[in-house]
């Protein structure tokens, strides 16, 4: 396969994921998402999991309970049965069902006490399939250079078990709904300290606003003005690994630069549990001297 071919058969499989992506309450059936993709329903579902590794169905059925978790755990206000037929499921029973075999609990039960690390394991195969077609292909062009100017924030360090991060990314969100200071109103950071594979260290942050106080375990800090580069990433939300390896590996051997002692930080400014992945917005940020 030649390299213009590659690319629309990529573009042809990526259309699907994105159909998927925007409409979970809709008609997802083999028949559809194989027209979306133009190609034959006949051969269709063979294609897709030789390209990601997973089904379509079982495709479908993550991206719809991954949704529906997310929305457990940080929109409160949710009825569950909300949940559900946001997530293309009929009754809430059904959800129910669902969901169970995915996580081994139920929605009620999860939204109580979400268990974040069976969570991981059960989209695990959703994420892996995401990556094979997703993956960003970065360019110089991606990136500018700019001043950025310094910002107060109030952090919540997320330092251990990877698994366990959602945990506090849902305490974080929930922080910021009880003081009214979503993301309309206080600018999103992520500052990436530490990555081992077994011990993260990120910083869950907002713009600290005119009296607002810190929560419990949070503290006042800022992220420092200076010059960085920042690469814009659109669509790509959870995996920044990729675009992180880049700009280290990639563009700063090439660029003449040298780094300032602050570490990778991220803004998000277009994001949300409801919102279509391929919508989403972050900007990556590696401080230079």
């Amino acid at each position: 396969m030649n390299e213009t071919a590659a690319e629309n058969y990529r573009r042809r499989m990526a259309r699907v994921l994105d159909h998927i992506d925007r409409h979970p309450d809709g008609d997802l059936r083999l028949e559809t998402l194989a027209g979306i993709a133009a190609f034959s329903k006949f051969h269709f579902h063979r294609q897709f999991g030789a390209t990601f590794g997973i089904s379509v169905q079982r495709y479908v059925n993550l991206s719809r309970m991954k949704r529906a978790a997310f929305a457990l755990a940080c929109r409160a206000e949710m009825p569950v049965i909300e949940i559900a037929l946001a997530a293309g499921f009929q009754s809430p029973d059904s959800f129910a069902k669902a969901f169970r075999a995915e996580f081994g609990t139920s929605p009620s039960a999860f939204r109580k006490a979400p268990d974040w690390a069976a969570w991981q394991t059960a989209i695990t195969p959703y994420d892996n399939a995401r990556k094979q077609i997703m993956t960003a292909d970065f360019h110089r062009a991606d990136l500018e250079i700019v001043d950025f100017s310094e910002v107060p924030i109030i952090r919540l360090t997320h330092h251990g078990d990877p698994a366990a991060l959602n945990g506090s990314i849902s305490r974080f969100i929930a922080w910021r709904k009880a003081n009214r200071v979503g993301p309309q109103v206080a600018r999103t950071f992520n500052v990436f300290h530490g990555v081992e594979p077994e011990d993260v260290r990120v910083d869950l942050a907002c713009q600290a606003m005119p009296g607002l106080e810190p929560g419990e375990g949070m503290e006042r800090a800022s992220i420092p003005a200076g010059r960085c580069a920042r690469l814009r990433l659109v669509g790509v939300n959870d995996e920044l690994e990729a675009p992180a390896t880049w700009l280290y590996r990639n563009w700063l051997p090439e660029s003449g630069e040298t780094l300032r002692d602050y570490p990778l930080f991220c803004e998000r400014s277009n994001f949300g549990p409801g919102l279509p992945e391929s919508e989403m917005v972050a900007d990556l940020f590696l401080p230079l001297a």
